[in-house]
C-alpha cells in the first residue's frame, strides 16, 4: 500500500520572483556545462545554483558545490526568496509543452511518499542505475537535506476517478502560474483541504507506483533513509519520504521519447569491420539517407512490428545502416538473470548485442557512450564528428515499462526518456 501524503512544500516568493520561467531549471541528470552557464546568467536566483552547482578548480571537501548549494538555501529561505507553505499540502502541477509541433498538458500530482524497499513491491523501478550517479545525488541530501527535484512516477487511474478531483481543484486560483517559455510553461495549485488530501491519498494507497523518471534520487533517498535510522526513530520521520510528481500511465501528456546511443572511442578497425560484424546478427541494408525526411524515413522503418528493428547512423554519412534482427535466439546471449521480456526489449538488444558483443563496449558503464532523445540531433553529432555513431530506436510503451517491472526486472539504463522532464525548483521537501 502507497502512503501518500501533503507536506508544507518550500518555493520561490512571488514577492522576490516574479518571473517563474527564469529561476526554475531541469533535473540534473540533463543539464550540460552549457545550460548549466545559461542557468547562472538568467537569474541570481536560478535553482540551479541547489540542483545542480557548479564546480570549481580549488574545490575542497569543506568547500565544494554540495556546501555552496546548502549555504545557499539557508540564505534564499533567511532572505525569505524562499517562503514555507503555511499548511501541508497535495500540489497538483500542470506542466504545458509543445512537441513535434503539438501543444500537450500533462496534470499530475506532487506529494511526498512513504520509501519502500523494492522487495515490498510498493514501488517498482524500470531501469538499472549508475553508481556515479547515485553517489552525487546522496551528497547532494546529505549537504541540504531537501529533495529538489521530484521523482516521476506512474500510477493507473482506470477509473479516472483521482482525475475528476483534480479538475474541481485546477478551477481555483493557482499558487504559481509560469510564462511560457521555449515551448514549456508551469500552473502550480497547493491542495489544503484535509478532506480532498485524504480522498486523493486514499485514492493512491490502492496503487501499486512505477517509476518514470528519477531511479538515482530514489536509490540515493533509501541510503540516506538508511543513513539516518540512528539519529530518528519515528516512523513518520521526514527521512522516510521521498517527494514524488505522480501521473496516470495513461495520460495524453505522458510521452516517452526514445533514447538513443551515441558512441565514441571505437577503433578505425572496429568501424571497418562494423557492417560485417553486425550482419552476424542482423540483415543489414544500407540505404541513402534522405536530406529532408528523415525522422519519417528512420520512424517509418522502426515502426515495422516484423520483429526487432533498429538503425545505425556513420562512419558513412550519406547512407544510413537499417538492422532487422535474423534471429529471436540471439537473446540465449545475454545475462541470464534476466527474464525474457527483457532480451526481446530493443534496448537490450543494442546494449548486449550491439554495443558489448560488436563493438566490445564493457560493463557497466560503457564509457564513451552517450544519449540523446532527439534523432535529428543525434544524427548531426555524428555528422559534425561529436561522435562515431548514432544508434537509433523506437521508444518503449508505457505498457511495456509495467510488464518489464512486474516481472522484477530492470531494463538497461537509459532505456526512456520521459518528455519533458519534471523541473526543479517549483517546490522543495525538506527532510528536517
Amino acid at each position: 500500500m502507497a502512503d501518500v501524503r501533503p507536506f508544507r512544500g518550500i518555493h520561490y516568493s512571488g514577492s522576490v520572483v516574479r518571473d517563474w520561467s527564469a529561476v526554475i531549471c531541469p533535473p540534473h541528470d540533463i543539464i550540460s556545462p552549457q545550460l548549466q552557464e545559461k542557468l547562472y546568467q538568467s537569474s541570481e536566483y536560478n535553482f540551479v545554483r541547489l540542483e545542480y552547482g557548479k564546480e570549481l578548480p580549488g574545490d575542497t571537501v569543506t568547500d565544494n558545490k554540495y556546501t555552496r548549494a546548502a549555504l545557499t538555501l539557508a540564505q534564499w529561505l533567511a532572505q525569505g526568496v524562499l517562503e514555507t507553505d503555511k499548511a501541508p499540502a497535495i500540489y497538483l502541477h500542470d506542466h504545458l509543452f509543445t512537441l513535434e509541433g503539438k501543444e500537450y498538458k500533462r496534470r499530475s500530482i506532487i506529494a511526498r511518499v512513504r520509501l519502500e524497499e523494492w522487495d515490498k513491491k510498493v514501488i517498482f523501478p524500470h531501469e538499472a542505475t549508475m553508481a556515479v550517479t547515485r553517489s552525487d545525488r546522496l551528497s547532494l541530501l546529505w549537504a541540504l537535506q531537501a529533495n529538489t527535484s521530484p521523482i516521476l512516477t506512474m500510477f493507473e487511474d482506470r477509473q479516472q476517478q483521482i482525475y475528476a478531483q483534480l479538475a474541481r481543484h485546477a478551477q481555483r486560483l493557482p499558487l504559481i502560474s509560469s510564462r511560457i517559455v521555449d515551448g514549456e510553461g508551469h500552473i502550480l495549485w497547493a491542495i489544503t483541504d484535509a478532506g480532498a488530501v485524504n480522498q486523493i491519498s486514499k485514492s493512491l494507497a490502492e496503487q501499486t507506483l512505477y517509476i518514470a523518471d528519477g531511479h538515482h534520487r530514489y536509490e540515493s533517498a533509501l541510503a540516506y533513509q538508511a543513513e539516518r535510522k540512528n539519529s530518528s526513530k519515528s516512523k513518520d520521520a521526514a527521512a522516510n519520504f521521498v517527494m514524488m510528481e505522480l501521473v496516470d500511465f495513461a495520460h495524453t501528456g505522458l510521452k516517452i521519447l526514445a533514447p538513443h546511443r551515441l558512441v565514441s572511442g571505437i577503433s578505425v578497425e572496429a568501424l571497418h569491420n562494423l557492417a560485417g560484424k553486425l550482419s552476424e546478427y542482423f540483415e543489414v541494408v544500407k540505404v541513402p539517407l534522405s536530406v529532408t525526411g528523415l525522422r519519417e524515413q528512420v520512424n517509418a522503418f522502426l515502426g515495422e512490428s516484423d520483429g526487432v528493428r533498429l538503425a545505425v547512423f556513420g562512419p558513412d554519412i550519406d547512407s544510413l545502416l537499417e538492422l532487422k534482427l535474423k534471429d529471436p535466439a540471439v537473446s540465449g546471449l545475454m545475462p541470464g538473470s534476466h527474464s525474457e521480456l527483457y532480451k526481446k526489449l530493443d534496448v537490450s538488444i543494442v546494449d548486449h548485442i550491439i554495443l558489448e558483443r560488436v563493438l566490445g563496449m564493457s560493463r557497466p558503464e560503457k564509457p564513451g557512450l552517450a544519449y540523446n532523445h532527439d534523432l535529428l540531433d543525434a544524427v548531426n553529432r555524428v555528422k559534425s564528428g561529436d561522435c562515431q555513431l548514432a544508434i537509433l530506436l523506437s521508444p518503449v510503451k508505457p505498457e511495456t515499462i509495467k510488464a518489464v517491472a512486474d516481472a522484477g526486472d530492470r531494463m538497461p539504463a537509459k532505456s526512456t526518456y520521459f518528455y519533458p522532464k519534471a523541473p526543479a525548483g517549483l517546490v522543495l521537501h525538506r527532510l528536517v
